[in-house]
């Protein structure tokens, strides 16, 4: 049987990506189950010990070298992203899925780049929705919101947010073999407000979000207070937590993942996957990166390589 090819890259030249990439590619579990094809700068795939034979190899041509110790640089930012411009074309070509390695936002804005993340870069170029989720085994679990401030929430959630997020989610968890997706919704509101004593997120936007939800025959409950939701998903209530913003889910899934967590983008007309974790550009260079989340989101991709939205 062929296997499928998998785009892969290589994140900001000067955090651990292209250590962990080839590290990755070192895996003989990742070679039995793709056929990789990196996109990065040469240089510092080579210095991290690409050879030939580990992938092959799209290489990026800049005008001018790297150097320095390991920081957030513009270089850095331009390189990072041109080759997730040049993964997310490929991909759109192809279908194949799409895996990244960390980059750098302070990096991408010293480059003049607009986009915040990959995230924003997705929904961009392929003009769709793109739910943030994260799956670790039996624990998934997706954003509703991604990098924002807290006080900059409330005029975020709204109904049709929460819902088209509900829905992705449930597609996506669908794609991953559970036929009727049961979802917990977690609340905003200590105690999920207490029947409106502790804020109006509950009763004005997540109520309504999950009743509208039901309407369409989703199985969804909430708004459920965060420490009951993630102990309900953990021990099997729900197949999925939306979570409403980034730390209510990253803080509960790094708690209690008890294998390596595969970050990847749903409703976008391809697969992408990433590591859940950042450029470590206080380790890079040292060989100290741990492959294991990049190694996870290759096989992810390798096995869902037909994933179609």
């Amino acid at each position: 049987m062929t296997k499928p090819v998998v785009l892969i890259t290589a994140g900001d030249p000067l955090g651990i990506g292209p250590e962990i990439t080839i590290k990755a590619l070192r895996d003989s579990r990742v070679q039995r189950a793709c056929t990789p094809v990196v996109i990065g700068e040469a240089a510092s795939l080579v210095a991290a010990g690409f050879t030939d034979d580990l992938a092959h190899l799209l290489p990026l041509n800049m005008p001018s070298k790297l150097s320095g110790k390991p920081r957030p640089t513009a270089l850095g930012g331009r390189i990072s992203f041109q080759a997730v411009e040049t993964g997310i074309k490929l991909a759109l070509q192809t279908n194949a899925p799409l895996v990244t390695a960390p980059i750098s936002k302070q990096s991408w804005a010293l480059a003049g780049i607009e986009f915040t993340g990959h995230t924003e870069l997705l929904r961009a170029r392929t003009h769709a929705d793109g739910l943030m989720m994260f799956v670790a085994g039996n624990v998934r679990c997706a954003l509703v919101t991604e990098h924002f401030a807290l006080a900059d929430l409330p005029r975020l959630l709204t109904k049709t947010h929460v819902q088209k997020s509900a829905e992705h989610f449930i597609q996506a968890l669908k794609k991953l073999g559970i036929q009727s997706p049961h979802l917990g919704l977690c609340a905003f509101n200590p105690h999920a407000s207490d029947n409106g004593k502790f804020g109006r997120e509950e009763n004005a936007v997540l109520l309504p979000a999950v009743r509208a939800l039901r309407r369409q025959g989703y199985h969804v409950e909430g708004p459920l207070p965060t420490d009951a939701a993630w102990l309900s998903h953990l021990r099997g209530q729900y197949d999925g937590l939306l979570c409403l913003y980034h730390d209510q889910a990253l803080l509960g899934l790094k708690l209690a993942a008890q294998e390596p967590a595969v970050h990847l983008t749903a409703g976008l007309p391809f697969l992408r996957t990433s590591p859940a974790h950042g450029t470590a550009f206080d380790i890079s260079g040292q060989h100290l990166a741990d492959p294991r989340s990049m190694i996870a989101a290759i096989l992810f991709a390798a096995k869902h390589a037909n994933w179609k939205n």
